[in-house]
């Protein structure tokens, strides 16, 4: 037997994204956003209110990096999130983060975050929150590499969203094979 709960924002995982921008005079900032992914090849969706500091900078550069939450930092990535830039402006400082500008888009990478998505805006609707931009570049610290050269989740130890709860979560270990594992019910 189910039980209903009714329209609600709760799918898992749920990403723990920070989302990095520059303002008009150089200066990092970064939000903590949890709803937001992937919808084409090169495009990611994120779901951001326009009074957000971030959503100012972005919107002026057109350029944001977005990076991934891990359980390393999840303290400083749950602080860009409770607070706001408008508020306490050196917030990306405070956070303990370091920016390193971009080679391919005008956002800062956070060095203690070792993944990001650099990206340029294609589009934000201020009456429903929703950003969409493009992909120009994926990077990866080398620390987070496997012996192929590939992101590896197990180093990365990304965090995820807990919408029923208010939980980071740390992913887990391997599951399985994909669009491999189902050829077994053809």
């Amino acid at each position: 037997m189910r039980k209903n709960f009714g329209a609600k924002p709760w799918t898992y995982p749920q990403p723990v994204f920070i989302v990095g921008t520059y303002d008009e005079n150089g200066t990092p900032d970064a939000m903590n956003a949890a709803w937001g992914g992937i919808d084409y090849d090169d495009q990611i969706n994120l779901c951001l209110s326009a009074g957000h500091k971030t959503v100012k900078n972005l919107l002026s550069t057109k350029a944001f990096t977005v990076s991934m939450g891990t359980v390393d930092r999840m303290a400083e990535c749950d602080y860009v999130g409770i607070v706001s830039a408008n508020n306490i402006p050196d917030k990306f400082a405070r956070a303990g983060f370091h920016a390193v500008k971009s080679e391919f888009v005008n956002a800062p990478l956070i060095e203690e975050l070792p993944m990001a998505v650099e990206c340029e805006l294609i589009s934000y609707d201020p009456e429903t929150c929703h950003l969409v931009g493009r992909i120009i570049n994926v990077s990866a610290d080398e620390s987070i590499l496997d012996e192929k050269g590939k992101i590896d989740p197990a180093k990365l130890r990304p965090i995820v969203f807990d919408p029923v709860h208010n939980d980071y979560l740390a992913i887990g270990g391997k599951a399985g094979n994909a669009f491999k594992d189902g050829n077994k019910l053809k």
